[in-house]
């Protein structure tokens, strides 16, 4: 750790804690050249394993970018968005991998991507998970009502004699 100061190739670690619930450490440290102090806050590298075997940090941006198109036309802020792509990175972080495939961050986003919109959730799902048919997403439709994620609705009248 260079000092910010004079530039020296070396520092000393006075103190060590924990910070940011466990997310990172902050660290006292002394330059023995200058002897000026300063803080650092180091943070466990959280890389993305693509299929193709490339590996490049995680960006909450890009999460975020990604669930943005799913929720196209629908009543969510950027606020929401934010703090989704906040939910994920904590919950890929509290995994204690330091590398996680891309399968790992779809499953992450699904989850409060369903909490956010329904709709969302499964335009996301369609393509995270490579619905071929309209059955797809009948499934997973049937499978979020099941699990109380979506209400229930009352199938159309067939007497025909309701007016529009």
């Amino acid at each position: 750790m260079h000092c910010p100061y004079c530039h020296h190739s070396d520092s000393k670690v006075l103190d060590s804690r924990v910070a940011e619930d466990g997310a990172s450490i902050r660290r006292r440290r002394q330059c023995p050249k200058c002897q000026r102090r300063f803080t650092t806050i180091e943070r466990m590298q959280l890389v993305v394993v693509k299929k193709s075997g490339v590996i490049e940090p995680f960006s909450r941006d890009k999460v975020i970018n990604g669930v943005r198109k799913a929720c196209t036309g629908r009543p969510v802020t950027e606020t929401q968005l934010a703090r989704l792509g906040q939910t994920v990175e904590d919950s890929l972080r509290a995994s204690g991998m330091a590398e996680v495939p891309t399968e790992e961050v779809g499953v992450a986003i699904l989850k409060p991507l369903g909490r956010l919109d329904a709709v969302a959730y499964l335009r996301f799902a369609s393509v995270y998970q490579h619905f071929q048919s309209v059955d797809d997403f009948e499934a997973e439709i049937a499978r979020l009502r099941s699990s109380g994620a979506l209400p229930t609705q009352e199938p159309a009248s067939a007497s025909g004699n309701e007016t529009p």
